[in-house]
């Protein structure tokens, strides 16, 4: 509900009652989304049952045990927070939440989306922790998404998008308008990533799709930018983080610099797109930047590097190479299109 009509002209409010609108239009469109995901859901947990003994649940008053493809873990949230935690401020759990190790990524997301002033208090805090600084919106999501495991009432996940979207603009004053504006496109990406890669949704929506769904009279979007969005979504999904309490991606929470570049193959001298993360004097680098295990790994012990911009063998701009100091090896590793750890070149 709108108020304090008196204090803001006819055109705003007529911008905000047209916003409120358009959520409630989102919500209902993801509640039917959400329903027919359940049915298939159901249907395939029926299929399953057979298998369901793989894994073991073991519940007991402070402490719930899983027993995952033969490797127990501790869900410590309530435990943590009764016992181990001297302080039972929002920010002391919010922070034990983002830092904690083998924590389950989907207890994050139900404790985060709960209805109590005491858990949204958190909820604030936990996105305060996120550092969303010149990141474009379908970056700063997929980072966002990828600390918790989104719960599935829409109720919950309004309230976290609320958040995420104050907390993007003010790290990013200047790239949209209004909160509102990053909360509704926001929320319409994640509908996008479910409708495009979700095996139960029959009828993909194009990019003119998109774009309608998110364009009104009161939201005026670029539609070069919803064109990218809709692109980027496409060919790389959200990726949602998995519950195996041994979640590399906590080695990447808080990089010492992190983005893409150009890497020449060492065999194949053709250029891939990779993003790279440089970690504790060691560069990781990914074909995607939400993947959980990066394709390949260079320790930065005895090695330099220099200007290779006017090498011959390089044909593109502001190059730099990797070299080994004097009497050393570059100790690199990757992947395969196998999937086998072998030396890189």
């Amino acid at each position: 509900m709108i108020q304090a009509r008196a204090e803001i002209s006819p055109a705003e409010y007529k911008v905000l009652v047209d916003i409120q609108a358009r959520k409630s239009a989102l919500k209902a469109e993801i509640e039917r989304i959400r329903f027919e995901i359940e049915c298939v859901t159901n249907d395939m947990a029926k299929l399953e049952s057979a298998n369901s003994t793989r894994d073991s649940v073991v519940l007991s008053s402070c402490e719930l045990i899983f027993w995952h493809y033969g490797v127990a873990y501790m869900d410590l949230i309530d435990v943590g927070i009764k016992f181990i935690l001297l302080e039972k401020t929002p920010e002391a759990i919010a922070d034990f939440l983002f830092n904690g190790e083998g924590l389950s990524k989907k207890s994050i997301g139900d404790y985060l989306g709960e209805k109590e002033p005491f858990n949204e208090s958190v909820l604030h805090a936990f996105i305060g922790l996120h550092e969303f600084h010149n990141l474009i919106l379908v970056q700063a999501l997929r980072r966002f998404l990828f600390s918790f495991r989104l719960p599935g009432e829409s109720q919950k996940i309004d309230r976290m998008m609320q958040e995420f979207a104050n907390h993007y603009c003010q790290q990013n004053p200047g790239a949209f308008t209004t909160p509102d504006q990053c909360y509704i496109l926001s929320f319409a990406i994640i509908m996008l990533n479910t409708m495009l890669h979700n095996p139960a949704i029959k009828d993909k929506p194009s990019s003119e799709g998109f774009i309608k769904m998110v364009t009104d009279s009161s939201m005026n979007f670029d539609r070069a930018m919803l064109v990218s969005i809709y692109d980027n979504i496409r060919a790389e999904p959200f990726k949602k983080p998995e519950d195996d309490g041994n979640d590399l991606m906590h080695t990447f929470f808080n990089p010492d610099r992190e983005g893409w570049l150009w890497k020449q193959g060492g065999r194949v001298k053709s250029w891939k797109r990779r993003w790279f993360i440089l970690s504790d004097k060691c560069l990781y680098y990914f074909e995607y930047t939400t993947d959980k295990e990066p394709r390949g790994i260079i320790p930065l012990e005895n090695v330099s590097v220099r200007d290779a911009t006017d090498n011959n063998r390089s044909s593109r701009a502001h190059c730099f190479e990797l070299f080994a100091t004097a009497g050393n090896c570059i100790k690199a590793c990757k992947t395969d299109s196998d999937g086998k750890v072998v030396e890189g070149k």
